[in-house]
């Protein structure tokens, strides 16, 4: 190849990139919103994935799924994903639904209750440094009844039909909402929950009869065996109870790190199994 030839093909492939930067279009999935919360006191970002056809204007409403660990950088990205996938029309294993993420600001003061003290914490293996803060759940779930469910309703075709997903602490914070504060939602997807909190005193809570779903979902016992069983404790707990479906799900070759997105897919499935295919 003569130098002019090499040089002319330098700038034909310099034109095309250029070409395809200015052609490029921003993929977008959803959009985040900043509201002020007066239980908290400050600014919550809250990102939000609307179906596809939805409009403001119809009279369809859609369910709602909150995902508490729902910033951009936890897990609203993935987990809308797995909502999209599941209600394509050629999977339809249940209907499109807006996903609502809650960026967090300290998940261990929001998602843990109140204690009388604080000497379980290196029982169970951590420091009481790790929790500075600690034990405002109810204002976290005040926050989530009296301000964020309204804010939606108002601003959003919403359904009465709520799922909320929660992993870990969130874990520990939906445990909570499902034994305490049952109607917030109708469908709970809890998975390896942090019931060690107050030395397992929330597994004495007497179990409400309010009508729900619920998956409970654990990693390898192996990486820690405590949890695992408190993820069983908890099933045994609510498995009796009127008007509760509950559903356990152990998967062994996941880790604590990496349950959550094998989980919600499964909890999906064993909650929704009627797909389009079997109908």
């Amino acid at each position: 190849m003569t130098r002019f030839l090499q040089v002319l093909f330098i700038i034909i492939c310099l034109r095309a990139n250029v070409s395809a930067q200015i052609n490029s279009q921003p993929i977008t999935i959803g959009q985040t919103a900043t509201l002020w919360s007066d239980i908290l006191q400050e600014n919550r970002h809250i990102n939000i994935y609307l179906p596809e056809g939805y409009n403001a204007a119809d009279t369809v409403r859609y369910p709602v799924i909150f995902v508490l660990d729902g910033g951009m950088e936890e897990d609203f990205f993935h987990l809308a994903g797995i909502v999209r996938y599941n209600t394509q029309p050629w999977i339809a294993r249940f209907p499109r639904s807006i996903v609502v993420g809650i960026e967090n600001t300290n998940r261990r003061r929001d998602f843990t209750f109140a204690v009388p003290n604080t000497d379980f914490i290196e029982k169970a293996g951590f420091k009481k440094t790790n929790f500075p803060q600690y034990g405002q759940s109810a204002k976290y779930i005040g926050f989530l009844e009296k301000e964020l469910q309204p804010w939606l309703s108002k601003n959003f075709r919403v359904s009465e039909q709520r799922t909320v997903i929660g992993e870990s602490l969130a874990g520990l914070l939906a445990s909570e909402i499902l034994l305490r504060h049952p109607q917030l939602f109708s469908t709970y997807i809890i998975i390896s929950p942090s019931l060690w909190w107050d030395d397992e005193s929330l597994l004495k809570t007497a179990v409400n009869v309010t009508p729900a779903r619920v998956y409970i979902g654990a990693p390898n016992k192996a990486e820690d065996k405590r949890m695992y069983e408190d993820a069983v404790k908890l099933y045994d707990h609510i498995k009796a109870a009127k008007n509760i479906e509950a559903v356990f799900d152990y998967l062994p070759e996941e880790l604590h790190s990496t349950v959550i997105h094998q989980a919600v897919y499964n909890a999906f499935k064993k909650l929704y199994p009627k797909t389009a295919l079997s109908q």
